[in-house]
């Protein structure tokens, strides 16, 4: 979850069409804060932790909802849209057909969890169904779930490409370059979810991926957080870098959902990210 919470940190001063559209920024600049995708990344992250990997899709749309509705309390000013800000405050929540972005920027937790693509998208549409249940929030957050559990069992970005424009029909063929200069903000899944996943295509690390994407302008924060989750399973993140998330993290049940994420992985919050990113990025060449 490191790499979407970081993508939604380092996008945040720019979203709303607020940056240069280069890929020249401080990393870190002033106004960089988390938003609404990291808490509910979290939210979605602690959720499917929570009820396991055998869980139901009942179980597992249960929990999501009522973890999403719980961390919205807790961070009621994190900048959620309009129709979900009213959906958190429901007392019987029901999705309300949006096929906005918000269903892909949260989903990264599923792409880690399970051990197969099918058993991966099907929890990625029960994440999306609470309350993205349109055809395209649904597409939206299946695609990056499908991406992050490529990346990181091992395929190459050409065979990520293949898979995600025969079974989600995204045109990955466009370059940055040729979508930058009309790109402008859009908080839709079919606007955002193939644009991310080129900004990842086209790079050559985890950081060049979130810089290719807050270049993009628009949506910075979420085409951040997209990207971001996708890269992080295909070349791993620094030890410098997770400090630095955590840096900007509130303490204590933030932090406890990512320790609890990385003990369930098998992997120490800050070992050896070093050695694996440079691990992941030389079996890629060979």
């Amino acid at each position: 979850m490191y790499g979407a919470i970081l993508g939604d940190i380092i996008g945040s001063p720019f979203e709303f069409d607020r940056g240069d559209k280069t890929k020249n920024f401080d990393l870190f600049s002033e106004g960089c804060d988390f938003t609404d995708d990291s808490v509910m990344t979290i939210a979605v992250g602690e959720a499917l932790l929570a009820v396991g990997p055998e869980a139901t899709v009942k179980e597992i749309e249960d929990a999501v909802a009522s973890n999403m509705q719980d961390w919205g309390k807790r961070y009621p000013h994190a900048g959620y849209g309009g129709n979900f800000r009213h959906w958190l405050k429901e007392n019987k929540p029901k999705p309300y057909g949006s096929y906005g972005n918000g269903s892909a920027m949260r989903v990264s937790a599923a792409g880690w969890l399970y051990d197969s693509i099918e058993r991966t998208r099907e929890v990625a549409r029960a994440t999306a169904n609470v309350t993205h249940n349109h055809p395209e929030g649904i597409k939206g957050a299946e695609a990056t779930a499908s991406a992050i559990y490529m990346a990181r069992n091992g395929s190459s970005k050409e065979e990520i490409k293949e898979y995600i424009e025969r079974e989600f029909h995204y045109n990955l063929d466009r370059t940055l370059d040729e979508i930058r200069p009309e790109y402008h903000m859009d908080e839709t899944c079919q606007r955002t979810v193939p644009e991310a996943i080129i900004a990842f295509l086209e790079s050559k690390d985890f950081e060049d991926a979130v810089r290719n994407a807050v270049s993009l302008g628009g949506d910075t924060d979420t085409l951040g957080a997209i990207t971001g989750s996708i890269a992080e399973a295909f070349y791993g993140i620094s030890d410098v870098l997770i400090a630095e998330c955590r840096s900007r993290l509130d303490e204590g049940s933030m932090m406890d959902i990512l320790d609890e994420f990385d003990h369930t992985l098998g992997r120490d919050k800050n070992a050896d990210s070093d050695d694996k990113e440079d691990d992941r990025a030389f079996n890629q060449r060979i």
